[in-house]
């Protein structure tokens, strides 16, 4: 069974895709095309709240062109999970989230876990996210690598480095069973330095590129089977209406109309 998967970096910039790819595609199942895009004309971060709504609005057009474009699910590449609500709003395809991904699937790894995340702010950040997951009791701490992911595709190995050293002691304090990794960059850098042969860190580590990956291939699969079915009653209710189509056609066009400013400072 053939699927279309497409991990969009949520970044208006290529530098991460070959580091996604690298690290993310080995571990695709059989019949599983994987392909990494990015973002244009938004910015090349999200390490701030403001340029996440930029990233938010270009996201929303692309999640509705890969379902265009044939894919089966769409994974929204950031921990923050920009987009993955109204993205099953939008369309019928498996929208993933890695970090609510990687919550879901922590009982595979152990019961609790500790979030390291790439700063404080991020680390902040997760903590409503956990609150709003329902996992909140099972996330017993949270610690930072200090890193900016313009900087650790820089030196990818120094990251991992990081990872090891910061999980050890975060597990130490807490007593946690499992680590979650939250940034998919700090993800592939560890990633890649265990595909080099590097030494785990000796407790689960879960990769939310991976946990991703996996849950888009599920999903895709089960949906094709008949098997996967996104309620529309509420909270995922999508409108059909010619309203709708003439807003969703307004917003575009008032994106694109701003991309010669975009430009200007991204």
């Amino acid at each position: 069974m053939s699927r279309r998967i497409n991990f969009i970096n949520p970044f208006g910039t290529t530098v991460y895709d070959s580091l996604i790819h690298e690290t993310l595609s080995h571990y695709a199942m059989e019949g599983t095309t994987l392909d990494i895009t990015h973002l244009e004309g938004c910015p090349s971060d999200m390490d701030y709240f403001y340029p996440k709504h930029f990233v938010e609005n270009a996201l929303y057009a692309a999640i509705q062109d890969a379902e265009a474009a044939g894919y089966d699910a769409v994974i929204c590449g950031c921990c923050y999970d920009p987009g993955v609500r109204v993205g099953r709003e939008l369309t019928n395809m498996p929208i993933i989230g890695p970090m609510e991904a990687s919550l879901q699937l922590l009982a595979y790894h152990g019961r609790t876990a500790v979030i390291v995340a790439d700063h404080v702010k991020a680390c902040s950040l997760m903590k409503d996210n956990a609150r709003l997951s329902g996992m909140e009791d099972l996330i017993v701490g949270y610690d930072v690598i200090d890193w900016y992911v313009r900087d650790m595709v820089n030196d990818t190995d120094a990251v991992a480095a990081d990872v090891i050293e910061v999980s050890r002691r975060a597990v130490e304090k807490t007593g946690a069973e499992a680590v979650i990794l939250n940034c998919t960059i700090i993800s592939a850098s560890y990633q890649k330095y265990l595909m080099k042969g590097g030494k785990p860190a000796d407790v689960p580590v879960l990769n939310p590129n991976l946990m991703a990956l996996m849950m888009a291939e599920t999903t895709a699969h089960l949906r094709s089977k008949g098997a996967l079915q996104l309620s529309r009653a509420a909270f995922y209710a999508q409108p059909h209406d010619d309203h709708f189509r003439k807003v969703s056609e307004i917003t575009r066009k008032a994106w694109d109309a701003t991309r010669p400013v975009r430009d200007q400072f991204f």
